[in-house]
């Protein structure tokens, strides 16, 4: 049989709680003031998140009911389908069994929805009539959009300035639900007019992106700031994603031995292997998780834990996390939702602890196993989606080596519908394979504050 399989499962098996790994980890670090170094309060943290998303950001329990009207909006695209990738096993000529999570039947082609609806919903909840937030690739940015359409809010995005002239059909469907996209740096915020004296043609970053979307969230008090990675509540609205997976390899009479995510901020990642980290860590399930992150954005690989900014400008509150410095601005690779120079705490904890490995992976070899997954599974992924494809192709190999039949799981976070204009550039030859030199990790690493290194 050469065919995929696909487990479904019925609407009355969307989970009714996120997961919070938070639980599992002892004492939390703390989010600290970057004036004071003391930890930062929680009115704080209310002026430019959702109360009650606060209220999940710092909480320890180990779950958080999903509200009737999220589960309702979820039913849309949830449960998404999980598949046997048989083609695939045969291709690699491997004795693995390899499975994916499939994110791209959203309304959006990505997993980002499961976090954008409940932050429109709370914020909603608590009289905003708009949204405003940074996104990298766009999947963060049409999913606020779409969310915001739901909802009756207004959304403005403000969009790396490599992937707005990258993915320009991004931005196209976020002014379709209705939002305002803006190429950041732009000169609509002090963030963005400071980076653009400096240097007119800056391609962009995560963190000034961030930077501008506060700076407005601040300006503004009907506005609601959110966030589509790293931090802990965005984690747990992701954990739909395992907790389904779960489920799903019931019905296939089969356990993970191995689950690979692609890596930049941690959502996808957290989505897919915290509920499994949860059964590792209280079942004593043996299992490898895996973050798959950017040779041109190595966060995990080549980063250092420390206090850090998460915005270019300084906004944010100081977390401890794996940081490449605020400062840092990675080559334009085509995963824009992986150039964060920084990672969600609770991912970093995982890999500090020993829980969870990370690997760095190259863009060719990503869109190389894009085109053999496409082929073979008739889904071309996204090139952040292309990084975990990438991880786990390698552990399949090495299973047909050491002629061993694993289980592999992975989380394929989305389409690459909206990133065909890479596809086409790698098949001629024209990808660039950017990797930043050891000048500009320096650079970023620089920037980390002093608090931090003491």
């Amino acid at each position: 049989m050469n065919e995929r399989v696909k487990y479904t499962l019925n609407e009355d098996d969307i989970p009714y709680t996120w997961l919070n790994i938070a639980a599992d980890f002892g004492e939390p670090a703390p989010i600290l003031d970057p004036a004071t170094g003391a930890p930062i309060t929680r009115a704080e943290l209310c002026r430019t998140i959702a109360e009650p998303l606060v209220d999940q950001e710092l909480s320890t329990e180990p779950e958080f009911e999903i509200p009737g009207p999220v589960r309702d909006i979820y039913r849309q695209w949830r449960p998404t389908p999980l598949y046997r990738a048989r083609r695939l096993e045969i291709a690699l000529d491997t004795p693995a069994r390899i499975y994916y999570k499939y994110e791209g039947v959203s309304p959006v082609g990505s997993l980002k929805p499961n976090s954008a609806v409940p932050q429109a919903y709370y914020n909603k909840q608590i009289g905003k009539t708009g949204l405003v937030t940074e996104t990298g690739a766009g999947q963060w940015g049409s999913s606020i959009a779409s969310a915001a359409a739901m909802f009756g809010l207004t959304a403005q995005v403000f969009m790396v300035g490599v992937s707005y002239r990258q993915k320009p059909y991004r931005r196209a469907l976020m002014e379709a639900y209705g939002a305002v996209c803006n190429s950041s740096p732009s000169p609509l915020t002090a963030a963005g007019r400071a980076v653009l004296a400096e240097d007119p043609d800056h391609p962009g970053s995560l963190g000034i992106a961030k930077s501008e979307a506060l700076e407005v969230a601040y300006a503004n008090p009907d506005l609601g700031y959110t966030r589509g990675s790293s931090l802990n509540h965005v984690c747990a609205h992701q954990t739909v994603i395992g907790q389904e997976a779960m489920l799903q390899m019931e019905l296939a009479e089969d356990y993970p031995d191995i689950v690979v995510g692609p890596c930049g901020g941690g959502s996808t990642l957290a989505g897919m292997c915290f509920p499994f980290l949860r059964d590792k860590l209280r079942r004593g399930r043996d299992i490898r998780l895996i973050a798959a992150e950017p040779v041109a954005c190595p966060t995990l690989t080549r980063g250092r834990i420390a206090y850090d900014h998460s915005d270019a400008a300084r906004l944010t509150p100081l977390s401890r996390m794996h940081t490449l410095g605020h400062k840092f601005v990675p080559p334009p690779v085509h995963a824009g939702g992986l150039r964060a120079h920084d990672i969600s705490p609770l991912i970093s904890r995982a890999v500090e602890n020993g829980l969870m490995e990370a690997v760095a992976v190259r863009q060719h070899a990503c869109f190389e196993a894009g085109v053999l997954f496409a082929r073979e599974e008739g889904i071309v992924p996204a090139p952040e989606s292309a990084h975990a494809v990438r991880a786990a192709i390698d552990e399949a190999l090495r299973c047909r080596e050491q002629g061993q039949s694993k289980a592999i799981l992975i989380a394929l976070s989305g389409h690459g519908h909206f990133d065909l204009a890479a596809y086409e550039k790698f098949q001629a030859g024209l990808l660039p394979d950017d990797e930043p030199s050891d000048e500009d990790l320096e650079l970023g690493l620089s920037s980390i504050p002093d608090l931090a290194r003491a």
